[in-house]
C-alpha cells in the first residue's frame, strides 16, 4: 500500500529540515568550537526527539505501518551513520585535524552524504519502479556487505588512490591554516591538508551511501520515508561524534550488530524478490510461494535488538578489559575539551 500524506506535511517537513540544517551549518561557520558534553547531549536529544515526533505525525496523518517503516529505516540509517563515525575518527586522527575545526569537517561530510544519498534515492526509486529484479541485486549486495563488515579488514585506508593522485599533482602544504582550503606560503598559493581531508570524507560518504540506500529500500520503497529517514539519521551526527568521543573505539562488537542488520535486510530483500518474482529462469517467472514476507515490526524488533545486544556486549567487554588494566572505563575514555 502506497503512503498517502497531505502535501503540506511533506513539503513543510522538507522545508523545516532544510532550515534546521542551514542553521546548524551557520552555527559551525560563525562559531567553530569543540562542543561540551552537555551541549552535544542536548543537541543529540533534540534531534532524536525530533525524529520521534516526526514518526508520531506520520502515525496520526498516515498509519502505523508507515510510521513503523520510518522508525525502522531511521534506526537502520542511524546505526550505519554511527559506523560512519568510526571512519571519521580514523580520518581526523590520520590527518591530525585540529579539534577546533573538526565540526566544519563533519558538517561538510554530512552535507556531501545528504547530496549523495539524495541522488542514490532517486536512482533507486526509479530502478525499483521499473525493474523488480533489482531487489535480487540489492539483497546480494547487502549480504556481501554484511560478511565484509563482520570479517573484512577495516584498517585505515584513508590514503586512497584519489588522495595519492592529489598529492602528486597539486601543491599541498603540511600545515593547516584554520579551515581554509588554500593558503599562501612564501608568496605562493598552495592547498592545505583540509582539501585532502574533505576528499577522504567525501569518498567515505560515497561508500556508505552505496551500503545504506539498498538497506533502507529493504524496509520501505517510499522515497519520502527513505529520504527523511536519511536526513534524520545524519542530523545530530556531528554532535554525536563529540558526545561519544573515545567511546566509539570501545564499541568493539558494534560492527557485528550492524553486520547482522545488513544480513537480515539482505535476506528480507531476497525473500521479497522471490515473492514478487518476474525473472523467467526462476520458477518460470512466477512468485515463489514459500518465500515469506517479513513485516515492518519484525524488522524494527531485529534492528533494535541487534544494536542493543552489540552495544551492551561492547560496554561489558570494555569494562572487563579496563578492570584488568586497573582502570575504570570512564577513566580510559578521552573527552573532547576546548583547545
Amino acid at each position: 500500500m502506497d503512503l498517502v500524506l497531505p502535501a503540506w506535511f511533506e513539503i513543510g517537513s522538507l522545508v523545516v529540515l532544510t532550515l534546521i540544517l542551514v542553521a546548524d551549518l551557520l552555527i559551525v561557520v560563525k562559531r567553530p568550537h569543540v562542543p561540551s558534553i552537555r551541549e552535544a547531549s542536548l543537541w543529540v536529544a533534540f534531534y532524536v526527539g525530533l525524529a520521534l515526533l516526526f514518526a508520531l505525525c506520520m502515525l496520526l496523518l498516515g498509519d502505523a505501518e508507515h510510521a513503523g517503516q520510518f522508525l525502522a529505516g531511521w534506526l537502520t540509517e542511524y546505526s550505519l551513520s554511527i559506523d560512519n563515525l568510526f571512519v571519521f575518527v580514523i580520518i581526523m586522527a590520520r590527518f591530525s585535524v585540529p579539534r577546533k575545526y573538526q565540526q566544519e569537517v563533519l558538517m561538510v561530510g554530512i552535507i556531501v552524504a545528504l547530496v549523495l544519498r539524495g541522488i542514490f534515492i532517486l536512482l533507486g526509486a526509479q530502478l525499483i519502479e521499473n525493474f523488480s529484479w533489482i531487489f535480487y541485486i540489492f539483497g546480494a549486495f547487502l549480504l556481501y556487505t554484511a560478511v565484509n563488515q563482520a570479517f573484512g579488514n577495516h584498517d585505515d585506508d584513508s590514503e586512497n588512490g584519489l588522495i595519492r593522485l592529489l598529492r602528486r599533482r597539486m601543491s599541498i602544504s603540511t600545515e593547516f591554516d584554520g579551515a581554509r582550503l588554500r593558503t599562501r606560503i612564501d608568496g605562493r598559493k598552495v592547498f592545505t591538508p583540509m582539501l585532502v581531508v574533505f576528499v577522504a570524507i567525501g569518498t567515505t560518504d560515497l561508500i556508505f551511501a552505496l551500503d545504506s540506500i539498498p538497506a533502507i529500500f529493504g524496509i520501505t520503497t517510499s522515497p519520502f520515508i527513505v529520504f527523511t529517514a536519511n536526513v534524520f539519521a545524519l542530523m545530530g551526527l556531528r554532535q554525536l561524534y563529540f558526545l561519544l568521543g573515545g567511546l566509539l573505539e570501545r564499541l568493539e562488537y558494534l560492527k557485528y550488530g550492524i553486520a547482522f542488520i545488513l544480513f537480515f535486510i539482505g535476506v528480507k530483500l531476497v525473500f521479497h524478490a522471490l515473492h514478487e518474482n518476474e525473472v523467467p529462469f526462476i520458477n518460470g517467472g512466477h512468485g515463489v510461494a514459500w518465500a515469506p514476507e517479513i513485516d515492518t515490526w519484525t524488522s524494527l524488533g531485529v534492528i533494535l535488538g541487534s544494536m542493543a545486544v552489540a552495544t551492551i556486549a561492547s560496554i561489558v567487554k570494555a569494562r572487563i578489559d579496563a578492570r584488568r588494566r586497573g582502570h575504570t572505563l570512564m577513566e580510559e575514555v578521552p573527552h573532547f575539551t576546548e583547545d
